[in-house]
C-alpha cells in the first residue's frame, strides 16, 4: 500500500466514537474509495465524484475487516454463501474463510459451454443460500441471482452486503421476499466523509 493510502483502523471491532457517531472502518473505506475527477457512468451522466468499490475489495486489510463485520449478520443455519458476480465474489471468499461455510459463485448468466452452470461450486438444490454482495443500489442483480437460484431448487431470502445504497423508493428486494443486512449504509459513509472534510 502506498504511503498516501488511508490507514486501516487498528481495531475494526472498536465501538463507534460516541462524540461523532462515526465508525472508523466507514471512514477508511470512504477515504479509499471516493474519487474526485470526471467520470462517465452507465447512464451517460458525467460526475465529478465516483465511489470505486473495488478499491476496498482489492485491499486485503479492508476486505478482511468488512468480512469480519459480516460474520455476526449471518443466520446460524447458513448452508452456503452465494458470491454474486463480480463484486460479491471476493467478499464471499473471505467470509467463507472466516466462517468455514462453503461458497458458490453466482454468475449473471449461466455458462454456455462446459458444465453450463449458473452457480459454480457446490450443488445448490435444497440448500439455504445467503447471497453476498458488495454494494446494493437498486437490488436488481440480487433479485436476478436469487430467482435463478430458486429455479434450481435453492432457498434464498437474505443478502448480506458491504454497503446498502438503496434509495427510499427501492422496493424490488422487498417484493421478492429478500431481506437486506448491511455493514454500512450510504448515509454512514457520507457522514464519515463529512467528518474529514
Amino acid at each position: 500500500m502506498s504511503n498516501d493510502a488511508p490507514t486501516t483502523p487498528d481495531d475494526p471491532q472498536a465501538p463507534i466514537d460516541p462524540q461523532t457517531a462515526i465508525d472508523p472502518l466507514a471512514t477508511a473505506i470512504d477515504q479509499r474509495c471516493r474519487l474526485q475527477g470526471e467520470f462517465t457512468v452507465r447512464s451517460g451522466q458525467v460526475l465529478t465524484e465516483y465511489f470505486d468499490k473495488y478499491l476496498f475489495e482489492g485491499d486485503p486489510e479492508l476486505l478482511r475487516h468488512v468480512a469480519e463485520r459480516m460474520v455476526p449478520l449471518l443466520p446460524a443455519k447458513s448452508e452456503l454463501l452465494g458470491g454474486l458476480e463480480l463484486g460479491g465474489v471476493p467478499i464471499a471468499t473471505m467470509l467463507s474463510q472466516l466462517t468455514m461455510i462453503p461458497t458458490v459463485f453466482v454468475r449473471k448468466k449461466a455458462k454456455e459451454y462446459g458444465t453450463c452452470k449458473l452457480a459454480e461450486g457446490a450443488d445448490v438444490e435444497g440448500r439455504r443460500i445467503v447471497l453476498v454482495e458488495d454494494v446494493v443500489t437498486t437490488g436488481g442483480a440480487v433479485v436476478d441471482g436469487a430467482e435463478a437460484l430458486r429455479e434450481r431448487g435453492a432457498f434464498v431470502d437474505l443478502v448480506i452486503c458491504a454497503i446498502d445504497r438503496r434509495p427510499a423508493d427501492a422496493t424490488r428486494l422487498d417484493a421478492a421476499g429478500i431481506e437486506v443486512r448491511s455493514v454500512f449504509t450510504r448515509a454512514q459513509l457520507d457522514a464519515a466523509r463529512a467528518t474529514v472534510e
